[in-house]
């Protein structure tokens, strides 16, 4: 017992040393920001799915957290995913992987997506969630996940984009505030 207290206190000594950091931005697919080959290389799987993306700032009203807009484009990414299915039945599961270039530094994250709907509000129009760690970041990151809200549009129906809301929560080394 007293092996197991003293773990504990030296872990939580040392989540004091950090601060959490919380972003939030959309990404949408876009021609003039094509993939990059040498992200979908480094991939730990062969990815037969590449996907340029603009990375832009959100804006949301007080009151109930709703997105107004789009404000202002903060960056980058190259998605790469390994598809299995094309008919993309609800809970199928595909190996995902990403490189997020932002303002502060670039950060790639792997893990899965998960098919939730393919036929809201029309079929083939796919709704997904990713929960992917971060493999790689700034040097004062310590780690963290990404996660998303994804619409996917592969027969490129007028009216729906590609494009996810993301969250990327990390644990760094510098102070409280820092940003």
């Amino acid at each position: 017992m007293k092996r197991f207290v003293l773990i504990l206190v030296v872990g939580a000594g040392s989540l004091t040393s950090g601060a959490e950091a919380t972003y939030v931005f959309q990404s949408q697919e876009d021609a003039s920001t094509p993939p990059e080959a040498a992200v979908c290389l480094a991939a730990p799987f062969a990815s037969n799915v590449q996907l340029g993306a603009s990375l832009w700032s959100v804006e949301t009203r007080g009151f109930d957290g709703k997105v107004r807009a789009r404000r202002h484009r903060i960056g980058r990414a190259t998605a790469c995913l390994e598809l299995t299915n094309v008919m993309f039945p609800e809970g199928l599961n595909q190996r995902f992987y990403v490189r997020f270039d932002l303002p502060h530094g670039s950060y790639t994250a792997v893990g899965t997506c998960t098919v939730s709907s393919n036929s809201v509000p029309q079929p083939f129009i796919v709704l997904a969630g990713c929960t992917l760690k971060l493999a790689g970041q700034p040097a004062w990151s310590l780690g963290g996940m990404v996660t998303s809200s994804s619409i996917f549009n592969p027969l490129h129906r007028p009216g729906f984009s590609t494009g996810s809301t993301w969250t990327l929560q990390e644990y760094t080394t510098l102070p409280a505030g820092w940003w």
